[in-house]
């Protein structure tokens, strides 16, 4: 048995990985890097190994670094299943299809500008929509907690991550020769007493894990004083005639900070102003949620009994079409604006940026991780210009930082799952972090006397 790393090493983001048992190969999640878009280019479009030799595939969740070249995965040549829980399935119907479109849309606009120069040949997306289309045919839906066989000698099962809705953390009972072995994939984990979902399970008595290391120098805020947090930064910019301008993930996160604006508005918090959630994939991510209740934590079963739609109140209005985007935008009130992309590199988000991110009197609420070199990271580390669509503008509006909102576990939560799963742990692998935070995590549990850590390097293999 052998575990080989191909991606999600020392970065955040196109995670992969190869799990080889017998003569059976099962890859782990297969993401999208992302990053300069040279790079980010050659390292989706190449995947390094043998597509063909894969047997099965066992997709975490559908978030784009983790579900998102699986399209390319097929196109090269990949024919086995794709497994993963029924919201994620769900879920990947519209992330996938985006993300092909994207792609395309992509190419177009530096295509148009290949076409001016003679003997420079034109770009192909990395996949299409029809691509998307025909990699949905290969998913397959599981439940959680009910054990299957992934392949010969290999069964697995879903537990609760507590990330994004659907998402999973993977029991797998690997057999090989007369051996046994207990192994947990452990991406991503999620917070206890976040907003709509349950918290995650922890599974024990692993052999070894893969677990991530996103925030594993970093503590979060509170989730539960959250709510309380976006009051108050909505207030104070209201009072000063501003709007609040949020760049978020269509998935989960948007889904989590309508959740508390429609609980403000319920406890008559919220000021009446207009609210925006400007991202058609957003809205289609929404209807999701709507149809898979079975995801949900206690509290929020409780309010379903009273409120029907914990995502929908009056003021909020779900935007679609790019005319009703462009008109948000001439708006001289105070309003909120949720939009994508998350780490405002693409989207929406820019056109409202560029248009509100000169205004003092606005605020620009960061509720995400923001990888390296976005436009969201230069947000957080309050650069006083920034580029927005090649054009230099001054950040004059006020920039909000909000961790509470993270959906990964934070430092402490880290090391408490793998306290919890070391009763006969031999491995430790961390992956899913920039190399800072990896580093940290691991340095912890060596003092900690956890056997076997190891923060591997993209294309490392370890025999179990």
């Amino acid at each position: 048995m052998r575990i080989n790393f191909y991606g999600g090493v020392e970065t955040v983001t196109g995670s992969m990985h190869v799990l080889d048992v017998g003569n059976k190969r099962i890859l782990l999640d297969c993401g999208l890097f992302q990053g300069r878009r040279k790079e980010a280019e050659k390292i989706n479009r190449d995947f390094p190994f043998d597509v063909k030799s894969i047997d099965a595939m066992i997709l975490s969740h559908a978030h784009i670094d983790h579900s998102g070249n699986i399209p390319n995965l097929v196109k090269q040549g990949y024919e086995g299943p794709i497994i993963a829980t029924e919201a994620t399935v769900d879920l990947c119907e519209y992330m996938l299809k985006d993300s092909g479109y994207i792609h395309e849309k992509d190419v177009e606009y530096l295509n148009k500008k290949r076409k001016r120069k003679k003997g420079v040949p034109l770009l192909e997306p990395l996949y299409t929509v029809e691509d998307a289309e025909i990699s949905l045919q290969s998913f397959e839906k599981k439940r959680y907690d009910e054990p299957f066989e992934v392949v010969e000698g290999v069964e697995a099962t879903f537990h609760d991550a507590g990330h994004i809705l659907g998402a999973a953390l993977t029991h797998l009972k690997l057999r090989e020769n007369g051996r046994t072995v207990d192994f947990g994939y452990i991406l991503d984990l999620g917070r206890r007493n976040l907003p709509i979902l349950r918290n995650p399970e922890i599974i024990k008595n692993l052999d070894y894990m893969i677990i991530e290391s996103t925030y594993g120098n970093r503590l979060h805020e509170n989730i539960e004083v959250a709510e309380e947090m976006l009051f108050k930064v909505i207030k104070r910019t209201v009072d000063r005639g501003g709007k609040v301008i949020i760049p978020s993930f269509a998935l989960e996160r948007t889904q989590e900070i309508v959740y508390c604006l429609n609980n403000l508005w319920n406890k008559n918090k919220l000021p009446r102003i207009p609210v925006f959630v400007d991202s058609p994939l957003a809205v289609n991510v929404t209807s999701v949620f709507r149809e898979h209740p079975e995801c949900f934590d206690k509290k929020t079963q409780e309010i379903l009994q009273y409120d029907d739609d914990p995502f929908g109140f009056d003021k909020l209005t779900y935007v679609r079409n790019v005319e009703e985007s462009k008109k948000i935008n001439d708006l001289n009130e105070p309003c909120i604006i949720i939009s994508a992309s998350g780490m405002a590199e693409t989207g929406r988000i820019l056109h409202h940026l560029k248009n509100n991110i000169e205004n003092p009197r606005n605020t620009i609420m960061i509720v995400g991780f923001m990888a390296q070199h976005t436009l969201g990271r230069k947000l957080v580390e309050h650069w006083e210009r920034v580029k927005i669509f090649g054009v230099e503008y001054n950040r004059r509006a006020e920039v909000v930082i909000m961790n509470a909102f993270s959906a990964h576990a934070d430092r402490n939560d880290l090391i408490n799952y793998v306290q919890q799963a070391n009763q006969k742990l031999k491995g430790v692998y961390l992956v899913h972090g920039e190399e800072s935070q990896t580093e940290a995590l691991r340095k912890t549990l060596v003092e900690m006397n956890i056997k076997g850590v190891k923060a591997p390097d993209r294309k490392d293999s370890y025999q179990l």
